[in-house]
């Protein structure tokens, strides 16, 4: 069996132990880099190239925002877990907005983060249900087209864009996986966006929510 290739990231040595407990407890996953704080999680993922990596949002020299946007720019087959004590909005759209794809409480239970890992992992979008109102929540009525208009406007590939985009994939792994050009991808994901009448990456996240895009394809 192919594992799971991980990288943690956490300023606090019990927790980090108990995550990578965690993490190796299960079959189809690994350790491969373990990190105290943001920079040398950066250095990691940069040497590692991990599938999935699992970084804390409150770490002292780097925040784990910046982290996330870093590692998503440098390596960008890595997919984003963030494990947080934070659960207010503000936190929520902003990782969602660096392209995260997974957002855990510590205070949930082990499975969720376990839940995230593979949901990330195989390409799908993971909020821990105690906060996935506050990213998903029901939207004004004129903010989101019907189902008819969105059928009516968006092209299939449109539609591949962004529900890639809003899984959280690069414009570099979705080329790969679409095979077209990075600019088709942007040129579509624009044209997408326009139709829609989206200005941000938390709209785009909002309406696939709705629309049952946020699965693994």
């Amino acid at each position: 069996m192919t594992r799971l290739r991980i990288l943690l990231a956490d300023d606090h040595p019990v927790v980090l132990a108990g995550i990578r407990a965690l993490v190796e407890g299960e079959p189809d996953m690994q350790v491969v880099a373990a990190a105290v704080n943001g920079a040398e999680a950066i250095r990691l993922a940069d040497l590692q190239c991990p599938d999935v990596a699992v970084l804390d949002m409150s770490m002292p020299d780097v925040n784990g925002a910046e982290v996330a946007d870093r590692i998503g720019r440098r390596c960008q087959q890595c997919r984003i877990v963030m494990l947080t004590v934070h659960d207010d909005r503000a936190y929520v759209r902003r990782l969602l907005e660096v392209g995260v794809a997974g957002y855990v409480l510590k205070r949930s239970a082990p499975a969720e983060l376990v839940r995230a890992i593979r949901t990330a992992a195989g390409g799908g979008l993971y909020l821990d249900p105690a906060i996935a109102a506050l990213a998903v929540g029901r939207a004004a009525p004129r903010s989101l087209p019907s189902a008819a208009a969105e059928v009516a406007d968006l092209t299939e590939r449109e539609t591949a864009v962004l529900r890639l985009t809003a899984a959280g994939h690069g414009n570099k792994a979705i080329a790969l996986a679409l095979g077209i050009a990075v600019k088709t991808v942007e040129a579509h994901k624009a044209n997408g966006m326009d139709r829609l009448g989206f200005h941000s990456r938390v709209e785009l996240v909002r309406y696939a929510a709705s629309r049952g895009w946020l699965e693994p394809l």
